[in-house]
């Protein structure tokens, strides 16, 4: 398996491991420093914070991938694959735009604050940084709904089910 390949089926998951544990670790230090010691830091407040929103991103590119976001599905049931494949399609295309105009508006913020240097207060590194996580996490999920979009297309074209995905009850 190529390396690309690997990267494109688990980079994702990779990344909100590395963000999870970064979080969890910074917490459970954050924790012990104040109850031991009476002390904290606000470092150690804003990598949770800004973990968590990396996490957040990352994890929302993951449910597109895996159609594992929240839907009702009901009607789906009743569906054939045919019109089954045409729901998901005009589904994700209204997330594709949402997706292209939210990432256009992100990248503005990012700009407006790489213009004028703004910093965090505790950490004081480029606020640039952090806020990348928003383009980075629409990025992504146009990605996806890219790769959505081909699946989707192929199984309308071939006649076979659609991907579904999990279901989160069954």
């Amino acid at each position: 398996m190529g390396i690309l390949r690997r990267i494109d089926r688990d980079a994702e998951l990779w990344l909100l491991l590395v963000f999870y544990v970064m979080l969890v670790a910074t917490m459970a230090v954050e924790v012990l420093r104040r109850e031991l010691f009476s002390y904290s830091s606000i470092w150690g407040e804003e990598i949770v914070r800004y973990a968590f929103i990396y996490l957040a991103w990352i994890g929302a590119a993951a449910a597109v991938k895996e159609r594992a976001h929240i839907r009702i599905d009901v009607v789906m049931h009743y569906l054939s694959p045919r019109p089954k494949a045409l729901l998901y399609i005009f589904g994700d295309l209204v997330m594709f735009i949402v997706a292209i105009i939210a990432l256009y508006w992100s990248l503005e913020t990012v700009h407006i604050s790489a213009k004028f240097g703004s910093v965090t207060d505790g950490l004081r590194i480029s606020k640039v940084w952090f806020l990348m996580s928003v383009p980075l996490g629409f990025a992504l999920i146009i990605w996806r709904l890219l790769q959505s979009f081909r699946r989707d297309l192929r199984s309308l074209k071939d006649g076979t089910p659609v991907y579904q995905g999990d279901t989160l009850f069954d």
